[in-house]
């Protein structure tokens, strides 16, 4: 172990019970699930099923998204699958989408938790989703004799130049990995100057594109369909602080008659904010959470799991996420609903995929959210059914990731499966 991974290991164990006191803070605003605070803490008293345990790591949504078409490939080879997040959204969304998921919180990243997490559940093998790399988690597992792949994995430049500060710990951090399975050839290039080992390190594409769309609720978007009638309609979806406000204004300049925005924020908490911004522009708002439907100036989608709904009700939506080196989110998400579709250009977590539906004329980046209310008039007309077409085609389902992906994992299962 490095010098920094050892000084961070003994600072994680002072800071233990700092770590409660802040957790505990964080449930008692909605931020964490009290009652299952305990998972946090590696105490939690774990059913572990019989036979091969495979423990998959995501951090939140997007990461166990990507994980589900890999969970049900390793489930039909007959080993059971522990997926751990750490986030309460992601928790809500699998619960009400995927509910035989066996779901955990992840352990935080303190000596304790760790030890009492893999102390209770055993994992026979395990895979960490994209770029999430707890110090403590991760070598305290390898020193078991887990065997890991890091899947998916993602990693933008300015997180490689950080990590390039700390090359002894990338290098012991990656190389604790089998295998580190790669979305381009640029990430693969970024970890192996970090250290990786190329033999083992592989291009497999992006798992995002070989899942499939999010399902549609049928008799829901019949419904808003039903009561927005023929106003013109564009999506805000995946906002952060700045994008809503944007939205608003953007709104009130673009002056179209019977204009509604819905927004659909990344952290559906936030919707009472959202409404009272709204209202301080003078706009009327309504909110999803509330169990309204679409009747102002602004609809407030503030709810968990829906965002494919709002997807095929707009045919223009900003992705939002995609300024103030938040990284942007997965456009993957919105193309197969035929979205002409918008976004910040800060997006280095995507940025491959950015750079691909560009070239296809699927989405159009903007430097700044003063360049918004122009390019919603462009594409709100002619132009936007042409690159909701584009996006459509950009994002069909690519199965090839999927199977690269699970090509690459057999041989490393295939060993631990009982």
């Amino acid at each position: 172990m490095t010098a920094p991974l050892t000084l961070y290991r003994g600072a994680a164990g002072l800071a233990a019970p700092l770590v409660a006191w802040h957790l505990r803070r964080r449930a008692a605003r909605g931020k964490e699930v009290a009652a299952r605070l305990d998972e946090r803490f590696g105490l939690a008293a774990a059913e572990r099923p019989e036979g091969a345990l495979v423990w998959v790591h995501a951090a939140s949504v997007g990461e166990a998204l990507s994980a589900l078409p890999v969970i049900a490939e390793i489930e039909k080879d007959g080993a059971r699958c522990l997926l751990t997040t750490g986030t309460v959204t992601s928790a809500q969304l699998l619960a009400e989408r995927v509910p035989n998921v066996l779901h955990r919180f992840a352990p935080v990243d303190t000596p304790g938790a760790v030890a009492g997490f893999l102390e209770a559940w055993r994992p026979d093998a395990a895979l960490w989703m994209e770029s999430e790399l707890w110090p403590n988690l991760v070598r305290e597992t390898a020193a078991r004799g887990v065997p890991m792949a890091l899947v998916n994995a993602r990693m933008s430049a300015g997180s490689a130049r950080n990590w390039g500060f700390a090359k002894g710990s990338a290098a012991a951090l990656l190389g604790a990995f089998a295998m580190r399975l790669v979305q381009t050839v640029v990430v693969c290039e970024r970890l192996v100057r970090l250290g990786a080992d190329p033999a083992t390190t592989i291009v497999t594409g992006d798992l995002k594109a070989s899942r499939e769309p999010d399902p549609v609720d049928a008799a829901a978007l019949a419904a808003m369909r039903e009561a927005v009638g023929a106003r013109p309609v564009w999506l805000a979806a995946s906002t952060h602080p700045g994008d809503e406000a944007a939205a608003l204004d953007a709104h009130r300049a673009l002056g179209v008659e019977g204009l509604l925005t819905i927004i659909a924020p990344r952290h559906p908490e936030r919707g009472a904010e959202i409404a009272a911004l709204a209202e301080a522009r003078g706009l009327s708002v309504t909110r999803r959470s509330e169990g309204s439907l679409p009747g102002g100036d602004v609809y407030v989608a503030d709810t968990l799991g829906e965002l494919s709904l709002w997807y095929a009700l707009a045919p223009v939506t900003l992705i939002g996420g995609g300024w103030d080196g938040i990284g942007g989110h997965n456009p993957l998400e919105a193309a197969p609903h035929g979205c002409a579709i918008l976004s910040g250009d800060d997006v280095p977590s995507f940025a491959d995929t950015y750079a691909r539906f560009e070239a296809a004329g699927a989405v159009r980046l903007l430097p700044s959210r003063g360049d918004l209310v122009e390019a919603l008039r462009d594409v709100m007309g002619a132009s936007g059914a042409t690159m909701a077409e584009a996006a459509r085609a950009a994002g069909e389902l690519d199965p090839e990731p999927l199977a690269k992906t699970m090509a690459a994992l057999r041989p490393l299962l295939a060993g631990v499966m009982r």
